[in-house]
């Protein structure tokens, strides 16, 4: 399998799908009509060479999908907001240079909000419940183990739970319709409704895979952290979070690039993981998928270049 290099996202009733120096949000609106918005993309660390690096250029991947990440669902949420307006009774309307403000702010709070409770829930809670294992034992071994147990069960108990709600459960269904779309023409066939819907909806270089490696990763970098002060332990976790999410980049990116057998039984538990974040889309959730594609990739020129004995032209 060829990697197309196309990322995604799936956003409130729509999907974000990001290909070289664009992405595209589709939105199915109110109305029913499919709304592609196309925005360009350049990476703040395009320019320097450090952050081309290996580990780098990880940390700076997650920190920049996280900021796009945002500003798609914020987009995709609005028109949610816009029908909810006009059902009100008219009143003073904001204008846009008031509206582009308060998205910028909102971003931003988000953007905190999120990243502090991620560490708050997935790094500090299990260490500070694993630390009451030192009133009956010495042994850091034996509570760093703990603490990593503690850790994987909050991180299933939260994906099962979010699972179970409503509006999550068609972004989900949305999730699985980028996933089926990449791999429809990762594996060769033209992107349509129908082969988009048989298509697969697990996919390793999926999100759900790269905050699993993440879990992993943290698990075998503190097993390594022996520091009696509490107050560095708990230091020394936060300064290694990008470190941790650079390697675990890494990973995901071997895994997106390479079908070795060592790498696919890598990548095992985070495509079972998928079952969890993914639904099966309905098929208009595949044609909201098939446009945000479409805006920003040429799928028909990646077919002729890399499925040349189907596609290319006959002579």
């Amino acid at each position: 399998m060829k990697s197309s290099n196309i990322g995604g996202q799936a956003v409130m009733e729509g999907i974000m799908m990001r290909s070289g120096d664009q992405y595209s949000i589709g939105v199915r609106k109110p109305d029913g009509e499919i709304e592609a918005k196309v925005e360009p993309y350049r990476s703040w660390a395009k320019d320097s060479s450090i952050w081309k690096l290996p580990v780098f250029r990880g940390v700076a991947s997650f920190f920049e999908s996280l900021v796009v990440g945002i500003r798609c669902l914020m987009y995709s949420a609005s028109f949610i907001e816009d029908e909810e307006e006009d059902a009100k009774k008219p009143g003073k309307e904001k204008t846009e240079e008031q509206k582009e403000k308060e998205e910028k702010w909102l971003m931003y709070g988000t953007m905190t909000f999120s990243v502090i409770f991620s560490i708050a829930l997935f790094i500090m809670l299990p260490y500070f419940l694993a630390g009451f294992l030192r009133n009956v034992t010495t042994s850091e071994g034996v509570i760093a183990v703990a603490e990593a147990c503690v850790r994987m069960i909050l991180f299933l108990g939260y994906l099962v739970l979010i699972s179970r709600m409503k509006d999550i459960q068609r972004v989900f269904m949305y999730h699985g319709a980028e996933h089926k779309c990449i791999n429809c023409v990762e594996h060769g066939l033209e992107l349509n409704v129908e082969n988009v819907m048989k298509s697969s909806r697990e996919h390793k270089r999926c999100g759900t895979s790269f905050l699993l490696f993440v879990m992993i990763v943290s698990i075998i970098f503190f097993l390594f952290i022996r520091v009696s002060s509490p107050v560095l332990r708990v230091v020394i976790r936060l300064l290694l979070m990008p470190v941790i999410a650079g390697v675990s980049y890494e990973i995901i990116r071997l895994a997106g690039k390479s079908d070795n057998k060592i790498v696919a039984l890598l990548s095992k538990p985070g495509l079972m993981l998928q079952h969890l974040t993914t639904r099966e889309p309905e098929p208009e959730m595949a044609e909201v998928a098939i446009a945000a594609v479409e805006a920003v990739f040429d799928w028909r020129s990646y077919l002729k270049e890399n499925f040349p004995e189907q596609y290319g032209e006959k002579s």
